[in-house]
């Protein structure tokens, strides 16, 4: 008779060493093959018998050895003459002899588990454990992902879903549980891996009352062999959770989708319709239109508009929402949506990106609340490595979409967006910070005379105006947003007409050429961000403004006229010398506007340039440390005994007096000595510190950069500061070239 009783009793009436039995028996016989015999069978239906640990009775007897270790009694009222009764007498007695188990000195109080059936706070109780691994045992299986544990050594009874994935399940009906296709199988191949098992638990959040966390068996994770077999699929809502990687569970998924295993037997995969050199591309960023989309330029010289996979830009919620007689500026009035477009402004504009394409959305019709949608094309762009959406998502800037689990057109990343999203909720970001949301009043006189002619003293004061290209009328004609006086303004490039729109045909036959006139205007402005001078105002509501290098730009591809109105309005001769000399300079090189110009003869004059002859100093250098960037660092040769001599001097009295370990306390600016890889001091200076004990240093002799912990710096000698012999890495940088930022 086993001394154990449900573990749900109170523990008033759970018997001494009723656990340790049962574990007994679980370590033995859980997961081992076994033989039994039938002795009797009570009129109820009951079968008595023995078991053994083997493939035949020529093995252990577990009856046996439950009494031989004090954890079973001998049942009375059987026949003596029994052979196995006086076997276990014979046992029983030995155990008692022995005080083992039950016949052991006490009440045996400490054998009895004090189980603890719920948590006050679950949510506190998973933060407390700090994702660490936790010993237990699985008591119950209710279906593949969601088990019943005791977790030692505490004895909470806890149920644990799996993170980020979802089994069949079965549904609760009036007379009884009907299984989901599958849901059985997926029960069983849970329960004969983890039943009675001694396993590890990562608890990884909690998500309405119930724990998240993930089962680890020596013989493997649970979670990505069910999904492996296509026993279970991957769950958006949970599956940001899973510290040991979500990739690895969508790969274990598409595995069994790609043999169309159990669950995914009538699984059809999506078909690609795009050539490899349209789904992945670089091109050029030359719009941000809003929060999630912007426009590029091929490197076949045509325009794209790309979608961010899977985000949503901010939007407006509650009553502002369902306002319609409210006269709605998307980018002012929605909070968040300028943040969410100067970000993307100031990483892209002008900039190369990685796009890839992820799919395609069809256009859809407008209904009584959705307007309707062209077709739009949804990628990953990325920059540097980085996945702008994703660092959209972080900085709390937009928010993650939500699919359907058959969705299957969704971001190839948009794994590392949900954990994105769920780090910016935990830290309060952007949209899910509890603080009031940023207010932009921004006033527009782009469309009114009177305005702007009461504006233009406050801008003629300021001279350089800080502003931003917001949109482009045409290549001379552009809107600003002027941060620091926060309203909105049409001006006009000073001296630069250039050709009209098509859409203002005036039938001079050179206003064909406006629509390319804009597009340089936007490729080489829209959404560029600098300081301007203010001139005046012009006939039009609108402000001239003279901005360096744009007026200049267009003439010299022969896109614009310069009339001579505009010579008394630059602000610099070199100004109007550039534009006037570029104006006539291009009739030759390039079409354009000057297709039809007809050259007045000139008499030529030869300008005589006097020469001047450039001589070069060179100097013998060595040269010591090249940066990404093309600087580069080098020594001067004569001085390189100097340098020699005085790092001779320095390790010697280093070596005599070393320093102790651990006394600098390094500062900002400070002259160091640093101990090299090679186990030899330098001369160095302090550029950074930081607080987990890292300091960024530069070897002032060699131009070389490296972190190090303090322990390995020590105080510059006095006698070998750079007073004495000063830096010898000095930095230089190619002349008449930059470096590529793509």
């Amino acid at each position: 008779r086993l001394r154990a009783l449900p573990p749900s009793l109170p523990p008033s009436l759970r018997q001494p060493w009723g656990f340790p039995a049962r574990e007994f028996l679980r370590k033995k016989l859980i997961g081992k093959e076994v033989c039994f015999t039938v002795e009797y069978k009570t009129p109820q239906g009951r079968e008595y018998g023995m078991v053994y640990l083997g493939k035949d009775t020529s093995g252990e007897n577990i009856a046996e050895s439950l009494v031989a270790e004090g954890l079973a009694s001998r049942r009375e009222g059987i026949r003596a003459n029994n052979p196995e009764q006086s076997r276990l007498a014979e046992l029983e007695e030995q155990a008692r002899s022995a005080k083992k188990g039950l016949w052991s000195e006490g009440t045996g109080s400490h054998t009895v588990r004090d189980l603890k059936y719920s948590l006050e706070n679950p949510r506190h109780f998973v933060d407390s454990l700090h994702q660490k691994p936790v010993n237990a045992i699985i008591e119950h299986v209710r279906d593949g992902s969601v088990v019943r544990a005791l977790l030692l050594p505490d004895y909470y009874l806890v149920t644990v879903m799996l993170s980020g994935i979802k089994c069949p399940t079965f549904k609760r009906e009036a007379d009884a549980e009907v299984p989901e296709p599958f849901a059985a199988e997926a029960k069983f191949f849970t329960e004969s891996r983890l039943l009675q098992r001694d396993v590890q638990i990562v608890l990884e959040s909690c998500h309405n009352q119930n724990i998240l966390g993930t089962i680890l068996h020596p013989n493997g994770n649970i979670t990505e062999l069910l999904l492996k077999e296509g026993f279970a699929r991957c769950v958006d809502w949970s599956i940001a959770v899973y510290t040991r990687g979500a990739d690895k569970l969508r790969a274990a998924e598409r595995f069994a989708k790609e043999r169309k295993l159990r669950i995914w037997r009538d699984y059809v995969a999506p078909t690609a319709n795009l050539d490899q050199k349209d789904k992945q591309f670089v091109a050029k960023v030359m719009q941000v239109l809003n929060a999630d989309a912007i426009v590029v330029k091929l490197n076949s010289g045509d325009y794209k508009t790309i979608h961010l996979s899977s985000i949503r830009p901010p939007r407006l919620e509650g009553d502002s929402a369902q306002d319609k007689n409210r006269k709605l500026r998307p980018l002012y009035d929605i909070p968040y949506m300028f943040e969410a477009r100067e970000f993307l402004r100031k990483k892209l504009i002008g900039k190369k990106v990685n796009v890839s394409v992820d799919y395609i959305r069809p256009a859809s019709s407008a209904t009584e609340t959705v307007p309707a949608f062209s077709e739009r094309t949804c990628a990953t762009v990325s920059i540097g490595g980085i996945n702008i959406a994703e660092a959209l998502v972080s900085k709390g800037l937009a928010t993650v979409l939500r699919y359907r689990q058959d969705d299957d057109q969704r971001s190839a990343h948009y794994d590392e967006l949900l954990a994105a999203e769920a780090r910016a909720i935990k830290n309060g970001k952007g949209l899910h910070s509890k603080k009031e949301v940023p207010i932009h009043r921004v006033a527009d006189i782009s469309g009114d005379t009177q305005k702007a002619k009461q504006f233009l003293p406050f801008l003629q004061r300021a001279g350089r105006s800080e502003a931003v290209v917001e949109y482009v009328f045409s290549g001379s004609r552009l809107k600003l947003f002027l941060p620091k006086e926060t309203c909105l303004i049409t001006f006009l490039l000073a001296g630069e007409p250039g050709p009209a729109p098509r859409r203002a045909l005036d039938g001079t036959g050179h206003s064909c050429f406006g629509t390319g006139h804009s597009w340089f205007g936007m490729e080489h402005s829209l959404h560029w961000h600098g300081n301007i001078p203010c001139i005046g105002t012009g006939t039009f509501p609108s402000l001239a403004w003279d901005i360096p290098g744009l007026a200049w730009n267009i003439p010299c591809i022969g896109m614009g006229t310069f009339p001579a109105l505009a010579q008394e309005h630059s602000l610099n001769g070199t100004g109007t010398f550039l534009v006037w000399h570029g104006t006539f300079l291009c009739p030759h090189p390039c079409p354009q506007v000057w297709s039809h110009y007809e050259e007045t003869p000139v008499e030529e004059v030869v300008p005589v340039l006097e020469e001047k002859e450039r001589t070069a100093n060179y100097k013998p250098v060595f040269v010591t440390e090249i940066t990404d960037d093309l600087h580069f660092y080098v020594q001067d040769v004569e001085t390189g005994a100097q340098l020699e001599k005085l790092m001779e001097n320095m390790r010697a009295e280093v070596g005599a007096h070393p320093p102790v370990e651990g006394s600098f306390a390094p500062r900002r600016g400070d002259f160091c000595i640093a101990k090299f890889v090679d186990g030899e001091w330098y001369r160095a200076r302090v550029e950074k510190v930081e607080s987990g004990g890292k300091v960024h240093i530069f070897y002032i002799d060699y131009g070389n950069k490296e972190t190090l912990p303090p322990t390995r710096l020590a105080p510059l000698p006095p006698a070998f500061s750079p007073r004495v012999l000063p830096p010898q890495a000095t930095e230089y940088t190619f002349a008449f070239i930059q470096v590529p930022q793509d």
